[in-house]
């Protein structure tokens, strides 16, 4: 019983603390990788690509939903090339021109992404939730460009 509290304590000594240096170096780098795969970005809402994916072809759809000043909003779709790029955004995406930073600011409809939960939580969220769908943000973009080509007129 007493090592059980002991865990306990021991886990909240260690709660995560965001890497502040760490996560905007992930968004500026994949506000950059982001760019490349948008030509034309100030004329063109739309982007169609594919993606070889070791068997597997993969059809990506970038979709600009808004416009401001500072910032686009961006929607990320991927398929399996079975059927079109339709269904729900697998990420969107938000584009900080200013601060030439991109950030995920939500996935398969799950918004609000704090950058740090406590553990467990309600969503069963990491702690370092929004941390990850940065990193794997980067991760996505740098294989897409390793792999990817353009499908259309309309694209890369």
């Amino acid at each position: 019983m007493t090592s059980d509290i002991a865990l306990l304590r021991a886990r909240k000594s260690q709660r995560y603390k965001v890497n502040l240096a760490e996560q905007l170096a992930c968004c500026e780098a994949n506000y950059a990788r982001m760019l490349k795969l948008m030509p034309n970005r100030n004329s063109q809402d739309e982007w169609h690509y594919q993606v070889q994916s070791g068997g597997k072809v993969w059809q990506i759809r970038l979709h600009i939903t808004e416009r401001a000043r500072y910032t686009t909003m961006l929607e990320i779709y991927q398929n399996d090339g079975l059927s079109s790029c339709g269904g729900p955004a697998a990420m969107e995406v938000r584009l900080y021109h200013d601060a030439q930073m991109a950030e995920v600011v939500a996935w398969y409809q799950h918004r609000q992404l704090k950058p740090r939960y406590d553990y467990p939580n309600d969503k069963m969220y990491q702690q370092d939730e929004k941390a990850q769908l940065n990193r794997f943000l980067s991760d996505w973009l740098i294989h897409n460009q390793a792999h990817g080509y353009a499908r259309d007129a309309v694209g890369l």
